[in-house]
């Protein structure tokens, strides 16, 4: 499996598909890795349609070097700025949950990389929006003492969230300032999803400025967003993203 190291030291295992441009790049979640269904899904859509196509892990994930729980926001940003590296001209990015995230990070940072954006239950800000605002006193208490918390998770083994984490995260928070983002972009959000709501959506939508932005919800799709009608819907976005790119 190819890697690189980053100008960071940290190793980036990832898959790259030569094709047509502009290249489309999967941007997946929090503690997801590039062997997910959406990101297999679309690597094979991009192969029959002839795209380039990358998919990788962030440090502490999947197959990539790092430890999990040392990392934060901003290194997952600089591990996917690092990775654009291995592509031609502007991307289309397509960013699950955090990957989201990461994606607006991307545009802020690197707007002449971003040729279009398209976003699955996008969770910008979920660090300070999410859990930090979850706490009740009595959590944070123990957080600040001990320096993280667990908490129990659908897709596996307990989630810890850590101190740095969430200070970290804060550097990175995008619904706070102006959000430009001056290309096509497709917003998509299940109606059922648990982890990020539609309230978020309407507030990224609502935030965020551009000369073509659309949010569409699909009523009881929930946050994985993989059934064969939302993969499908995807694979269209990015299409039409691409078309008006």
């Amino acid at each position: 499996m190819p890697d690189f190291t980053s100008p960071q030291g940290r190793r980036i295992a990832y898959d790259l598909t030569p094709g047509e441009g502009p290249g489309v790049v999967f941007l997946g979640g929090f503690r997801s890795d590039k062997e997910g269904t959406k990101a297999v899904f679309l690597e094979d859509w991009a192969k029959r349609n002839g795209r380039a196509f990358l998919r990788f892990d962030y440090s502490g994930h999947g197959s990539s070097g790092g430890s999990f729980e040392e990392g934060a926001i901003g290194d997952w940003a600089e591990d996917a700025a690092a990775a654009l590296s291995l592509t031609t001209g502007p991307q289309i990015l397509v960013g699950s949950s955090m990957g989201g995230w990461i994606s607006l990070l991307l545009a802020r940072a690197v707007p002449e990389k971003v040729a279009g954006l398209v976003t699955i239950a996008a969770a910008p800000d979920f660090t300070e929006d999410g859990f930090w605002a979850d706490m009740t006193g009595d959590m944070r208490n123990r957080f600040e003492t001990e320096g993280f918390l667990d908490y129990p998770s659908d897709y596996g083994d307990p989630l810890r969230i850590t101190r740095r984490l969430i200070e970290e995260g804060r550097g990175h928070l995008v619904l706070r300032t102006p959000l430009s983002l001056p290309f096509p972009v497709r917003f998509l959000q299940g109606t059922a999803d648990e982890d990020v709501s539609i309230t978020t959506a309407m507030r990224l939508m609502e935030h965020a400025d551009g000369p073509d932005m659309r949010l569409t919800l699909v009523d009881g799709a929930d946050h994985r967003f993989s059934t064969p009608d939302c993969l499908d819907l995807i694979a269209a976005s990015v299409a039409e993203v691409s078309a008006r790119a």
